[in-house]
């Protein structure tokens, strides 16, 4: 991700970043004070109480925090087009939904949501925002997100990898010819600041 976030900012010409490979549990208040901090659908993945009081301290005076969260889920769509892609999944990896351990966990639920946790963070004042916006896919692009999935990485596929995007290609062609798909997405900001 640090490379491809690289290569994009020289193709714009863009200097004035530095890349930091840490974890959020581990970065170091010495590398700098922020006005924002964005997390992405990676929150669950985090120590969450931890990482929420080091980013505190990270921020300045004024700054804040945003987390991102959609609900797309492919596993409970009523996408035909997802169903089928769900379906691929499952006859190449199991029923189950993998997850973290090298593939060998199961998919569980939060047991605390975010919301939760966030609200018994030092944040003194916080907020959500809901909005929706139209995401474009072609298999590639699908494909792409998949690998990107703790349920679906290339390397719990091994040498079957090939025969498992032929099966998806096919698939999904035959729901859809065009090989494009849309749908709507709901974007869920959880919102929090240092001050009121």
């Amino acid at each position: 991700m640090l490379q491809e976030a690289q290569r994009q900012a020289a193709a714009v010409g863009a200097t004035n970043i530095s890349w930091v490979q840490d974890t959020a549990e581990n970065i170091s208040l010495a590398v700098a004070k922020f006005r924002l901090v964005s997390i992405g659908r990676a929150f669950h993945w985090m120590q969450r109480e931890l990482v929420l009081e080091r980013i505190y301290n990270l921020l300045t005076n004024d700054g804040g925090l945003a987390i991102l969260k959609t609900y797309e889920d492919p596993w409970n769509s009523d996408h035909p087009w997802k169903k089928t892609a769900i379906s691929v999944v499952k006859r190449w990896l199991g029923e189950q939904r993998r997850t973290g351990q090298a593939g060998k966990g199961l998919w569980q639920p939060l047991e605390v949501s975010h919301e939760e946790i966030l609200a018994n963070s030092p944040f003194l004042r916080q907020a959500k925002y809901e909005v929706k916006y139209q995401q474009s896919w072609t298999i590639d692009t699908y494909l792409g997100y998949l690998y990107s999935t703790a349920f679906c990485l290339p390397s719990f596929l091994g040498e079957n990898r090939e025969k498992f995007e032929a099966d998806l290609r096919e698939s999904l062609l035959s729901v859809e010819p065009s090989g494009k798909f849309s749908e709507e997405l709901p974007i869920t900001v959880l919102a929090a600041w240092k001050q009121f």
